[in-house]
């Protein structure tokens, strides 16, 4: 019974999620405002309205309103009862795996979003011991798609891709990303939030030019915090434009100082593409590791 938080008696399910972030307010519920956890944990109400308590989603990276994803990770516990009330009729829910009720997951809520809902679960599956969506992620990788002037104009991609006003030099752009990379206070690229640290490591940042003419931003680093991703986008954009050097873009991540030296680029270019885990047998070291607030070393 690895999948089962023994100390809880709670079945923990992993739902990989995604999602068009246009017309919603970003992950996190908000009052009034129509976001994807609340979304989706309306969906879930509706579900267990006769399996009390309502189950609460837990995510991998709280996305800000317009951001896309495609490998969005959050999990929740169920009850045992609430587990097996997931059964098709027909089905003897004393007799069904657990691990085939918690693939019905999935399907149940995508039953109740329909067909065409700007939000979707990819996989559901029972989480091994230890697994939490958020503090046993080893790393989160993002890309940004940016046309410039050198782009044919698609009006199918004007909901995840950001036009620019002038020509963009990819290979500047991609040497100055490059350049960024390491452990470092990336303060500089951060929303300040009272009780959070901006040290990060930023385990890989390149640009390329695909064949559509689209400049693709690839990210990927143990977390992000607050706009971290489309500022980061914005500095190496500025230094494909000419407004900045890439020596200089240096110098203002280790400056540690927010800057108007350029703009935070919009958020319907960037889509969360995955989430990666450890093996296993560290997924609860991996999580109580990275509660710890992380110091530069």
């Amino acid at each position: 019974m690895t999948a089962v938080e023994l100390e809880t008696g709670l079945w923990r399910i992993r739902l990989d999620i995604a999602y068009d972030g246009t017309d919603f307010s970003g992950w996190a519920r908000q009052p009034g405002l129509r976001t994807v956890q609340g979304v989706l944990e309306d969906v879930l109400a509706t579900l267990f309205r006769r399996y009390p308590p309502n189950p609460q989603l837990w995510v991998a990276g709280r996305t800000d309103a317009g951001v896309h994803a495609t490998g969005q990770v959050a999990h929740l516990d169920l009850t045992d009862a609430q587990l097996r009330s997931l059964r098709r009729r027909g089905d003897d829910a004393r007799t069904m795996e657990p691990s085939a009720l918690a693939v019905l997951l999935g399907q149940r809520i995508n039953g109740v979003l329909g067909a065409d809902s700007d939000v979707a679960v990819l996989a559901s599956s029972l989480a091994p011991a230890g697994f939490d969506a958020r503090f046993s992620a080893v790393w989160r990788r993002y890309v940004y798609r940016v046309a410039d002037t050198a782009t044919p104009r698609d009006p199918l991609l004007r909901r995840t891709t950001v036009r620019h006003p002038a020509a963009l030099d990819v290979d500047a752009m991609d040497a100055a990303a490059r350049a960024l990379l390491g452990l470092h206070d990336y303060a500089t690229f951060c929303k300040a939030r009272e009780g959070s640290t901006t040290i990060r490591t930023l385990q890989s940042f390149e640009w390329r030019r695909e064949s559509d003419g689209v400049l693709v931003a690839a990210l990927q680093a143990d977390a992000f915090c607050h706009s971290m991703v489309r500022s980061l986008v914005g500095g190496t954009v500025a230094v494909g434009d000419g407004s900045l050097s890439g020596p200089e873009l240096v110098r203002l991540r280790d400056e540690g100082m927010r800057t108007g030296a350029f703009l935070v680029m919009p958020a319907k270019g960037l889509v969360l593409t995955e989430v990666g885990y450890p093996p296993a047998e560290e997924l609860r070291a991996r999580a109580e590791q990275t509660r710890a607030r992380r110091e530069l070393i």
